[in-house]
């Protein structure tokens, strides 16, 4: 399995990287832009961010969770797409691919992560300082509720078509409810309520409990977040193994 897994993640990274000029080059371009835009809007109409002194860094710990959790969540929920031909072979199985697809992309993301939040602290001169805890426990929630919900996602996607586009339609607004761009504390009580069911706003919580030392976020439940990708990737994998054959006919 660990040689499948290599094979494929080789591939997906020739194939994903090595056809465009930039390659791995972009991976960090793009969320660097994306902070940037935030930060210069969000410059010119606030005074302040809702954590600390630095507009970089505040939509950085929000922006670099929510798109890792959401990339992934899409590549691995294509997983079974992707690799179909190599699936004719007995050595390949779903899980080869799933588990291919989700490492490669966590680790890219961690590099990713890791390139912007030091340059940001470099470039303006911001203290070093880190909670490696608090980090390391938001990445992995991260990357079980990816796995969790992208596992159901290739089932849904694999099964039915029309669902992946159904899929993007349904998760464009949890940009702006996932507490990118704002304080969970900030809320309303309504809005509290109703929000704390989103599990990408207690990823966000603690990554920027990770990054700011005087923020608590007393609302933060790992639990939660476990539970949904525990459930989420006991049911996809429940499904897969189920009707892989059949989705292999189709």
């Amino acid at each position: 399995m660990t040689r499948t897994v290599m094979a494929l993640m080789l591939r997906e990274i020739a194939t994903t990287y090595g056809r465009s000029a930039g390659g791995y080059f972009w991976a960090i371009i793009e969320p660097v832009l994306g902070i940037a835009l935030l930060s210069v809007i969000f410059s010119l109409a606030l005074r302040s961010p809702g954590l600390g002194t630095n507009f970089a860094l505040f939509y950085a710990s929000g922006y670099l969770p929510f798109a890792m959790t959401l990339q992934t969540i899409n590549k691995v929920g294509q997983s079974v797409r992707f690799s179909r031909p190599f699936m004719a072979y007995p050595c390949v199985t779903f899980m080869d691919a799933l588990v291919a697809r989700l490492l490669l992309n966590a680790l890219t993301n961690v590099v990713v992560m890791a390139v912007v939040l030091f340059g940001i602290m470099v470039i303006f001169g911001l203290p070093i300082w880190a909670d490696l805890g608090s980090l390391a426990m938001s990445i992995s929630l991260a990357m079980l509720l990816a796995s969790g919900i992208g596992t159901l996602n290739c089932y849904m996607m694999t099964s039915f078509p029309i669902y992946e586009q159904i899929w993007a339609i349904a998760t464009r607004p949890l940009f702006i409810i996932s507490a990118v761009f704002f304080t969970f504390e900030t809320l309303p009580a309504v809005a509290r309520d109703i929000l704390w069911y989103n599990p990408l706003v207690h990823i966000v919580g603690l990554m920027r409990r990770g990054l700011y030392p005087t923020y608590d976020g007393e609302y933060i439940s790992p639990l939660f977040v476990t539970l949904v990708g525990g459930i989420t990737l006991f049911f996809g994998l429940l499904l897969l193994s189920r009707h892989f054959k059949q989705l292999m006919e189709a």
